[in-house]
């Protein structure tokens, strides 16, 4: 039997119950107070996807600005600073202070310490507040929040992937940007919904790690104007 030690927890702002990390002999897991995993340091192929085939088109810009929702173990974010140039700003949204704190200390080494970056930006909110401006103000947008389009920790979160939130981040993108979503499972409906908003969408499924084990569900939508 494996041996975790529990490292913290984190209020959920808004929501019933906390997060819990853990770290293992190799490993540090993310989870509910309910007890439903959330992510793992061994489990990040899918969110290292999603950054890097976000933010790969965006190498010959000039000065890209990338919205990421969500810092997680900080996978995703390190993702995109690594396929992007000197010139970018990534700004990462994580509504939960104890997950910035988290990835500030015990578990920063896990994704190479994305925070101290000087490209990245940190706001310690919901990501939504930075979208229904509604302003063009992304290159890319990813949205790596809660547990895809079927949250688990807060039922806001719903709004992201709902129409008007679909809307807000269309109208929150630069001429020829894209937005990437990431879920644990497929989502036939999700789909159907971008498309219905007139978004070219991609979805492609990853491995959560290597080639084996579970596959999870990344969308990358663009929209014409």
């Amino acid at each position: 039997m494996k041996h975790w030690e529990k490292l913290g927890e984190a209020s959920i702002p808004g929501a019933p119950g906390h997060l819990e990390l853990f770290r293992g002999k190799d490993d540090f897991f993310i989870r509910t107070s309910s007890g439903a995993e959330l992510m793992s340091t061994r489990k990040h192929g899918s969110e290292d996807a999603l950054g890097e085939r976000l933010c790969r088109p965006l190498t010959d810009h000039s000065a890209p600005r990338v919205l990421v929702g969500g810092l997680g173990m900080g996978f995703t974010l390190a993702a995109a600073l690594a396929a992007l140039g000197a010139n970018a700003e990534v700004t990462v949204a994580e509504l939960v202070p104890g997950v910035i704190e988290w990835n500030h200390g015990p578990l920063g080494d896990a994704a190479g310490r994305p925070l101290d970056d000087p490209r990245t930006r940190v706001y310690p909110g919901d990501v939504a507040d930075l979208l229904r401006p509604e302003q063009a103000a992304w290159d890319a947008i990813a949205l790596d929040v809660d547990n895809g389009p079927e949250g688990l920790t807060q039922d806001a979160n719903s709004w992201l992937y709902s129409n008007a939130g679909l809307a807000a981040v269309q109208r929150s993108l630069r001429s020829g940007g894209r937005a990437g979503f990431w879920s644990a499972v497929p989502d036939p409906g999700f789909t159907r919904r971008l498309k219905r908003l007139g978004a070219a969408v991609e979805e492609v499924r990853v491995h959560a790690h290597g080639k084996k084990g579970p596959r999870h569900t990344l969308w990358f939508a663009g929209w014409r104007r």
